[in-house]
């Protein structure tokens, strides 16, 4: 909107016309009258160069800044442009400039007195017949007032939309057609949808109650009466809560309906309660259908009997008997107990006291049923009596019951005494004779273990259990979890030997984000994850000094910190350790501490060598047989003497584990019923290795230690897992380990962070 529109909708002349009346009338000299009307007019007008340099300003503007015509030309008027807006308008101006084109634009302007107002900056050129700009005309119109205005009516509206957003409820509107208009911030949150989404809103609504909710919406609106329902809607987390929906029309003066204000009240917690009282009702009733007992209220006011449905069955009445006479329930009485029952009643209802008591009631068909009645008052503020609320049980059956219990107690307490040794006896055998899950056997050196498990079992107590590889440790631990209070919990189970010692703590404790390269985010160590349960530490003499600290301190304190932490998190974690080094040894060359040692050997636990316990190896045989049987789909009856007589006379060095390969190897290659085990399998391992002296004995022990270290070099010590060198190498990791031991490798010399 300039003051002078684009003349090339002129003709040439009209254009030179037009020039000269507007130069006249922009550029009068001071005694010009177009001059005097010019500086009149209400506005503050200027006019520029085709460069947007000024050369003139009215009266009025100079007024306004306060400028002198000398201080305003040429781009003098910047000054009264806020310095924060003078970019962005000169930014503007002189696209305008380049283009040719109108601009407006909004700015802060200062008036003489410094005080800035807004104001609404308009410009237009005035173009010659080439279409190159002649001259820019505008005018600066003060907005303050009205901005102001829209100032106030928009926080008008944001207090409005705080308002709305503050009710504690979902609020819309809808059009008089039903579509949402407006909704405030708790429907978007809950819904988790927007404005535009909501539009349809039947997706939101339970499959179950759709139908009927657009129904009764389709009638309110049609007849234009309120709307009031109870629905399920979907929230943002996909769960439907209960909503009470009330919908009121807004109608115009000729009473039709032009807006619809909704408003939705969470009410899932009603409902919950509603159901759960149907549910507690129904439960109360199935209760005292089962337990044969009946409810009844005596209101003294009416004198009526109100009862509960198992009432009508337990004292037989029809339905043409009024129920709600207390002389019917009277009359049923055995009227050897009557007058005592009134009379009871009675002084009840006078005393307002409760009362209890038995008596007989006698059925149409003259059976005889024994009853037993409980009632209290219910008195008002002041003290009055206002009914008798009371519990009928039919305990006929307990009756007869009772004398044949009394009869038999005694002599179940005799029997009672009896089973007690009895069953002492029968679990001690079973602890001893037979299997804790895997644990087979009944020799006396298991059976001595298996009792200190029993003992030790029910208690918190850190256990140290000590034995050669393979003899079933790790199978100790767990019957000691499971005969625990903790055996409904984890049983986690870490083989200190197979972590790298640099990875030993984080694995045990846990990490926090950052904590070293490669740490990525939070993870929580065996000791979080054992929490409540039980914590198996295999081959605890391999724990690195460091650790060995940082485990002392869970034992003594009961609690740890992360690796790369500062918070204590507490270890309710219950220690088993389990290792086959000699600790105390270990202890005495420093390679572990000794006040560690003493922690753990709180109640220490020795499992016995396969051949300190020869006589179980008919029952291991025989267990691993029938279990590898199984699983191989091979149908094997009986087990060679032959093959008996010589497990018995091999030494196993390799315990438990060994005899469970062989046995394994040789269920593979038995095609009868009989299982054997080939003799050159155990022939060869009958002489222990240490037995062997010579230099071929040395040279192999050599050769075998160069073989293991050149493997643990290429795994960077890493002996378990699948890039350890007991995968390189084609043998169990417990097997390397030992052999580990065995030759006094230290394996971690070759580890990449040896600290």
């Amino acid at each position: 909107m300039g003051l002078v529109r684009n003349v090339k909708q002129y003709g040439w002349e009209s254009t030179m016309s037009l020039s000269k009346r507007f130069r006249r009338l922009l550029e009068p000299k001071d005694s010009d009258p177009f001059r005097l009307v010019i500086d009149a007019i209400p506005t503050l007008a200027w006019s520029a160069r085709p460069d947007g340099s000024a050369d003139f300003f009215n009266q009025r503007w100079l007024d306004y800044t306060g400028l002198s015509p000398q201080q305003a030309l040429n781009w003098g008027w910047k000054v009264a442009i806020h310095a924060d807006d003078l970019p962005r308008m000169l930014e503007i101006f002189n696209a305008a400039v380049k283009s040719g084109h109108p601009f407006e634009v909004e700015g802060r302007f200062r008036r003489f007195d410094g005080e800035f107002r807004r104001f609404l900056f308009r410009g237009s050129p005035l173009l010659d017949e080439s279409g190159a700009i002649v001259k820019w005309y505008g005018i600066n119109t003060d907005v303050e007032d009205w901005k102001r205005g829209e100032d106030t009516v928009r926080a008008s509206e944001q207090r409005f939309r705080l308002i709305v957003d503050s009710i504690p409820g979902l609020v819309c509107t809808m059009t008089a057609a039903g579509e949402v208009e407006l909704v405030n911030q708790q429907i978007l949150d809950y819904t988790g949808k927007t404005l535009e989404q909501l539009k349809d809103w039947g997706p939101i609504l339970h499959e179950e109650d759709r139908a009927h909710v657009i129904a009764e919406w389709g009638r309110s609106i049609q007849m234009g009466r309120p709307y009031d329902i109870e629905h399920r809607i979907l929230g943002a987390d996909g769960i439907h809560r209960w909503f009470h929906v009330r919908g009121l029309p807004l109608r115009d003066e000729e009473g039709r309906v032009v807006r619809w204000y909704i408003l939705l009240s969470d009410i899932t917690e009603r409902k919950i309660a509603e159901d759960d009282l149907q549910q507690t009702k129904a439960y109360l009733l199935e209760a005292q259908r089962l337990s044969h007992t009946g409810s009844w209220k005596h209101d003294l006011s009416s004198g009526k009997v109100i009862v509960s449905p198992e009432i009508h069955q337990i004292f037989g009445i029809k339905p043409n008997e009024d129920s709600f006479s207390a002389d019917l329930y009277f009359s049923r009485i055995h009227p050897e107990d009557r007058v005592r029952t009134q009379e009871l009643f009675q002084k009840s209802e006078i005393e307002k006291i409760p009362y209890q008591t038995d008596y007989r009631i006698v059925l149409s068909d003259g059976t005889i049923r024994h009853q037993r009645a409980l009632g209290h008052p219910v008195l008002n503020e002041s003290g009055g009596l206002v009914e008798f609320l009371g519990t009928v049980i039919d305990d006929t059956e307990q009756w007869e019951s009772r004398s044949k219990l009394e009869k038999a107690f005694e002599e179940i307490k005799l029997l009672k005494d009896r089973l007690h040794d009895e069953n002492l006896a029968l679990r001690e055998q079973i602890d001893h004779q037979f299997m804790f899950e895997e644990i087979v056997g009944s020799s006396p050196a298991l059976r001595t273990v298996l009792s200190s498990v029993v003992k030790v079992a029910p208690t918190d107590s850190t256990v140290l259990i000590t034995g050669e590889t393979g003899t079933g440790k790790e199978l100790i631990a767990r019957a000691i979890h499971k005969r625990s209070q903790r055996s409904d919990q984890a049983f986690i189970s870490v083989n200190c030997a197979s972590i790298p010692p640099t990875l030993i703590a984080s694995e045990l404790f846990g990490h926090e984000k950052g904590a070293f390269t490669g740490a990525l985010q939070q993870r929580q160590g065996r000791f979080e994850l054992a929490h409540s349960g039980t914590l198996f530490l295999d081959e605890i003499g391999e724990l690195p000094a460091e650790t060995q600290i940082s485990l002392l301190r869970v034992l003594q304190e009961r609690q740890f910190e992360r690796v790369g932490g500062n918070r204590s998190i507490r270890a309710d974690v219950r220690i088993i350790a389990a290792t086959n080094c000699n600790l105390p040894a270990a202890v005495a060359e420093g390679t572990f501490r000794s006040d560690l040692f003493y922690r753990l050997n709180v109640f220490p636990i020795d499992v016995p060598p396969l051949r300190q316990r020869k006589e179980d190896i008919p029952m291991l045989v025989e267990y691993f047989v029938k279990r590898y049987a199984e699983k191989a789909g091979k149908a094997i009856r009986k087990i060679d003497k032959n093959t008996l007589e010589l497990c018995q006379t091999y030494r196993w060095p390799g315990n438990i584990r060994e005899l469970q390969n062989i046995v394994e190897r040789s269920v593979i290659l038995c095609s009868g019923d009989t299982f054997w085990v080939d003799g050159a399998w155990l022939s060869s391992r009958t002489k222990p290795r240490s037995e062997f002296s010579g230099p071929l004995a040395e040279t192999l022990l050599n050769e075998e230690r160069r073989i293991i270290e050149a493997a643990l070099a290429e795994c960077n010590g890493k002996v378990a897992g699948p890039d350890g060198a007991a995968t390189k190498l084609g043998i169990p990791a417990s097997t390397l380990d030992s052999k580990i031991k065995q030759l006094r490798i230290n394996k971690r010399k070759f580890s990449a962070d040896p600290t």
